[in-house]
C-alpha cells in the first residue's frame, strides 16, 4: 500500500509538468531514489549530515544537502514536488504550521505534497536508545484532522487521505498519508 501511495504521487507531480521534487527529511535517501527511478528530478535534505553521507555515497546522482523541515535550502516556489515520508514524525504537532509556511514558500503554484505519518492524537512516544544508540528519540504521532488542517492554513488542498493498520513489527499506530497540492496551476 506504501508504494501505491509513493507511486501515485508521482503519477500527480508527472501531470503537474516538470521540475525538482524534494524528498524532505530524507535520511538515507530511499524515497528520493524511488522518485527518481520512477522519472522524477528528486533531491534530498536532511537535518543529518551522517544520513546525508549514506545517501549521497547509496544515491550518487541525486543531491543532498543538509537542511532542516523550516529551511529547505531551496529557492521560493521552485518545487514541483515535496515528499515529508516520516519525517514529520519528529515534529511536535505546534512546529506543523512552521514547517508548512516554509513549503509554502519552496512550492511552486498547484505543487503536489505528499506526508506519510504515524497516526495518533498528537502524543509524545519515547523510544530510548533509538538505533542502538544512547539517544532518547520523542516521535509525534499526528492527529490526522489536525494536519489536514494545518497545511489548509497554509495554502494546500488535501486531495487525498489514506490509512492503514500497523502491519510492520515496529508499527504500534495507523499509518496515515495525505495527498495535497498548492492551490493555484503551475
Amino acid at each position: 500500500m506504501d508504494r501505491a501511495v509513493l507511486q501515485s504521487f508521482v503519477e500527480l507531480v508527472k501531470a503537474s509538468g516538470p521540475g525538482v521534487v524534494l524528498d524532505a527529511g530524507c535520511g538515507r535517501g530511499r524515497v528520493a531514489a524511488f522518485l527518481s527511478r520512477n522519472g522524477l528530478e528528486a533531491c534530498g535534505i536532511d537535518l543529518s549530515e551522517r544520513m546525508i553521507s549514506e545517501a549521497r555515497r547509496s544515491h550518487p546522482n541525486i543531491p543532498f544537502a543538509e537542511g532542516s523541515l523550516t529551511a529547505l535550502g531551496v529557492a521560493e516556489g521552485s518545487l514541483v514536488g515535496v515528499a515529508y515520508w516520516y519525517s514529520i514524525i519528529t515534529t511536535p504537532p505546534a512546529e506543523l504550521p512552521a514547517v508548512w509556511t516554509e513549503l509554502r514558500r519552496a512550492a511552486a503554484p498547484g505543487a503536489q505534497v505528499l506526508v506519510g505519518f504515524q497516526a495518533g492524537q498528537g502524543e509524545a512516544v519515547q523510544r530510548p536508545g533509538a538505533y542502538g544508540s544512547s539517544v532518547t528519540l520523542t516521535l509525534y504521532r499526528h492527529d490526522v484532522e489536525y494536519v489536514s488542517r494545518t497545511m489548509q492554513a497554509a495554502g494546500f488542498e488535501v486531495q487525498g487521505d489514506v490509512r492503514r493498520q500497523p502491519t510492520l513489527p515496529h508499527e504500534e499506530s495507523v499509518q496515515a498519508f495525505l495527498l495535497c497540492a498548492l492551490q493555484g496551476e503551475i
